[in-house]
């Protein structure tokens, strides 16, 4: 078991020590009514079974103290489990906080390299898990401990010896179930990690539904989820037994006691050392005393199941950031466009390097076209340019400044970008228009979207721009998600621009209006435009072709094709006759 887990979860919950301290309190009282409890039981016993007549008067009495006695002490539980369901849910809740903080400064390479789906998994099933633990676990531990004192010294006050049987008893218990649940603890971290995966798995084949069913991969999906559910099953089964094995097992070794301490009172009882209502409060009170070893062990279950939720938690909250702005970082309020890219070198991974001592300098205002095979290393190219990625090493200077003396959230200000995988949230289509300028007036959206030829069709939605785009954009064609998101960059008037395959999913006579339009953006623009379609980019300032993350070729439209090479192939491949 990893102290460091609890550690780290007890941090949580110490932000809240006011509750924290009157769970304890609560816990006493609670405790103290149920541990006063078995003496009025036994102080009624000898009442009732004294030589020559029944105290009822007596007896009466105590009975009304003890529903007095346990009102209290449920009264008090009630408040124990109330204030412990503050702590918990707060602690988590402020857990949960923290880690989507931390997944918004994480780099984009973690999202690449992770599925969405077992990320989505630690928010939501590990944190429930780690939730049931916490509840459990805290309760029992405070009410745990008050008891197992406060039982230990009403037994020695009734019988010193009996209490030493139960006591040798104790640590018996105690090494079955923490053997047990260290065996159990590589089941469960194992059970959290398959989850994941299932989770990350049914969200892609949710996600790609047409696919699936355009291929028939339907029975080939259906066996797959079978075989990581199957997985599931397995692990949760057995990390499940192997934890359900600790509460049986105390509670033979607590059995057997509970047999000897009869035994023991009854010989004491005949000796005339104690009475037969110490043997009933001795019994309840040695129940009372195993009682919650008997519950801890039955939550180690829990606990375990928590300890490796926890773990895949602070897994991610443990990973780097992204390098952090400098303090003296510079606001890039505007700029006139230059661009230069010094010897700059980078690899996804370090075996393979995908960018070699690249160099290029644009001037203000340039249209620069990127084109190239797929995995040329366009897209790397922008992603650089946008600190999406950190390069290995050497320079990109935006008017004679290196990027990384200038903030983050300047720099990716400075540019709009319109990307072919379109991403809109749930909400109207003005709210997705006006993403990146939250404070757009009505007639500056509509202005936007007729400038992308958008407004055309909102027009023609049930209700316009107040329509509600539901699920990514699901109730949308392709084509019109992508009108949107050009608008959403027409709205916000960025300085610079970067367009990748902007306009791969809308048809070719809608193209040519957006084209005129983005014509009229790009006018005294920097901009980057990554294309498939070298139709698109025949007015570009300039045109780089790549190949293996460097420039093999540039100049004009009309200047690489009268050069051939590289270029000339892609064009004639597009527009020759079959």
């Amino acid at each position: 078991m990893n102290i460091n887990i609890f550690k780290r979860i007890a941090k949580y919950m110490l932000k809240y020590k006011l509750y924290i301290v009157f769970s304890l309190i609560s816990a006493l009282v609670s405790v103290i009514g149920s541990l006063m409890g078995p003496m009025f039981i036994g102080r009624s016993i000898d009442k009732m079974t004294g030589k020559g007549h029944v105290d009822f008067n007596a007896a009466i009495k105590i009975l009304i103290l003890l529903i007095i006695v346990y009102a209290v002490g449920n009264i008090f539980n009630w408040l124990l489990t109330y204030s412990t369901n503050l702590v918990t849910y707060r602690s988590i809740n402020d857990m949960r906080r923290e880690l989507f903080k931390k997944l918004n400064t994480l780099p984009l390479k973690f999202f690449d390299n992770n599925p969405h789906g077992d990320t989505i998994s630690r928010f939501v099933n590990d944190m429930e898990t780690i939730s049931d633990g916490m509840l459990q676990g805290l309760s029992t531990l405070l009410t745990g401990i008050v008891t197992i004192v406060g039982a230990l010294i009403f037994m020695l006050y009734i019988s010193p010896i009996m209490t030493l049987v139960v006591v040798i008893s104790s640590p018996a218990s105690y090494f079955m179930a923490r053997f047990i649940t260290n065996s159990s603890q590589k089941m469960f971290k194992k059970q959290a990690k398959i989850l994941g995966n299932l989770n990350g798995y049914i969200e892609e084949i949710i996600g790609g539904q047409k696919v699936v069913k355009a291929f028939n991969y339907e029975e080939t999906s259906i066996e797959a989820f079978k075989k990581i559910n199957s997985d599931l099953y397995d692990a949760g089964v057995k990390s499940q037994f192997y934890g359900s094995l600790s509460g049986p097992t105390t509670r033979v070794v607590n059995n057997i006691t509970y047999s000897l301490i009869g035994v023991i009172g009854s010989v004491l009882a005949i000796l005339g050392k104690i009475t037969v209502g110490d043997i009933s409060s001795f019994l309840i009170y040695s129940t009372l005393f195993a009682k919650p070893l008997n519950d801890i062990t039955a939550v180690f279950t829990q606990i375990q199941a928590a300890a490796a939720s926890s773990e895949r938690i602070f897994t991610i909250l443990d990973l780097d950031s992204e390098i952090q702005d400098d303090k003296d970082a510079i606001n890039l309020s505007s700029n006139a466009g230059i661009i230069r890219f010094d010897n700059v070198n980078f690899a996804y991974t370090p075996k393979t390097p995908l960018i070699q001592n690249f160099n290029l300098t644009v001037k203000p205002g340039s249209r620069i076209a990127i084109v190239g095979h797929t995995g040329a290393g366009k897209t790397t190219l922008v992603n650089l340019l946008m600190r999406f990625y950190e390069i290995s090493s050497g320079n990109i200077f935006i008017d004679n400044v290196d990027i990384k003396k200038i903030s983050r959230n300047s720099l990716r200000r400075n540019f709009g970008m319109v990307l072919q995988e379109t991403w809109l949230f749930s909400g109207t289509i003005r709210d997705n228009i006006s993403y990146g300028k939250s404070d757009a007036t009505e007639e500056d959206i509509i202005a936007a979207a007729k400038a992308a030829d958008a407004h055309s069709f909102i027009r023609r939605l049930p209700k316009g721009y107040d329509t509600m785009i539901t699920d990514s954009g699901e109730n949308l064609s392709q084509g019109q998600k992508q009108l949107l998101t050009i608008a959403r960059v027409m709205l916000v008037d960025p300085p610079m621009l970067i367009l990748d395959e902007a306009t791969s999913s809308i048809d070719t006579r809608t193209e040519l209006r957006i084209q005129k339009a983005f014509l009229r953006m790009l006018e005294g623009r920097t901009s980057f435009v990554i294309a498939h379609r070298l139709s698109t980019i025949k007015e570009s300032d300039l045109i780089l072709v790549m190949n293996n993350g460097n420039i093999v070729q540039s100049g004009t439209h009309d200047e690489l094709l009268l050069s051939g090479g590289e270029y000339a192939n892609l064009y004639n491949s597009q527009f020759s006759p079959v």
